[in-house]
């Protein structure tokens, strides 16, 4: 086999001859590189294919543990919200016991019942044997069961008193409990029950007590004899006291300088338990007395008008 070589400069030319060996050289060099490209081309394609599905495989896994992890924050904070209302309730049962467990006791005082008969510093009596020792946890279900027996004994407890105010009536205490004259020893009313121009607004309001006007620090007086069983700061009242008087009574002194009496304790018709002021929602000195008949509002005018009578 012979290659002409011809110089486009000079027109001349050159021939080589190629031997056997050379010439299958050159085949081989001529259909080899073409192959091998064509080859070498295919096998990155194969090694490339796998890498863009497994990418795209551990990006759909990235994506869904992420979405886990945003669903299990979700219940989580669901948790804790339930979890925390739960507690809130439990807390609000628990101060609610101790309160009825105060107000027992004095009213059992006051009864000159049989010692033992209504006994609120025990605990309830209960007993049995012991089943075995298990560490348990409460889930949320089984505390919600427990708040609900925790109810049923406080349902109980109010019940014992309703009875116990009976009896305190049918021994002769209700002339000491009836309501009766002006929570205050000078003073004038400044302001009824009922429809009124609000002192700040000057929007029609409804006013659910009566003003007694007077020197700031004289005394609040109890209307009746009973039993307190809310004193503190509430919005709009400033420093408020009130006083349960059974048989559905319950009578609220509001706006005082200070309190003098607390939850629990008994005061008689006349007892002084604050102070006149000016504190909460308030123009000047007075006390915003109010009176509730089982859970209702009344107008107070007709029991300080009760004094005026005799």
């Amino acid at each position: 086999m012979k290659i002409i070589l011809i110089s486009g400069k000079h027109g001349s030319s050159r021939a080589l001859e190629l031997g056997k060996w050379s010439r299958a050289l050159l085949s081989l060099c001529c259909l080899g590189l073409p192959l091998g490209l064509v080859a070498w081309g295919y096998l990155i394609g194969q090694e490339s294919e796998p890498r863009t599905v497994s990418g795209a495989a551990l990006d759909n896994l990235q994506e869904e543990l992420e979405q886990q992890a945003l669903e299990l924050a979700e219940l989580q904070n669901k948790a804790d919200r339930r979890l925390q209302a739960m507690t809130l309730g439990l807390a609000e049962l628990q101060a609610r016991m101790t309160r009825l467990d105060a107000l027992g006791q004095h009213l059992t005082a006051m009864a000159d019942l049989e010692e033992g008969e209504f006994d609120f510093s025990l605990a309830p009596a209960m007993g049995g044997p012991l089943a075995g020792a298990f560490n348990v946890e409460f889930d949320s279900v089984e505390v919600s069961l427990e708040m609900n027996r925790f109810e049923a004994q406080l349902d109980d407890r109010e019940q014992q008193l309703e009875i116990l105010e009976s009896l305190i009536y049918d021994q002769g205490l209700k002339e000491q409990s009836s309501l009766s004259g002006m929570p205050v020893e000078k003073g004038w009313i400044s302001s009824g029950y009922g429809r009124r121009a609000d002192p700040f607004t000057g929007q029609p309001d409804w006013h659910h007590g009566v003003d007694i006007a007077g020197k700031a620090g004289s005394p609040v007086l109890a209307v009746a004899a009973g039993v307190v069983t809310w004193t503190g700061s509430k919005n709009g009242y400033g420093h408020l006291v009130e006083v349960s008087h059974g048989d559905g009574y319950v009578t609220r002194y509001a706006h005082n300088q200070e309190n003098l009496v607390v939850p629990g304790d008994v005061v008689r018709k006349g007892d002084t338990i604050a102070l006149m002021g000016s504190s909460g929602r308030s123009t000047g000195a007075h006390v915003h007395y109010e009176v509730y008949k089982h859970g209702r509002s009344v107008d107070p005018s007709s029991y300080i008008a009760r004094t005026r009578q005799r």
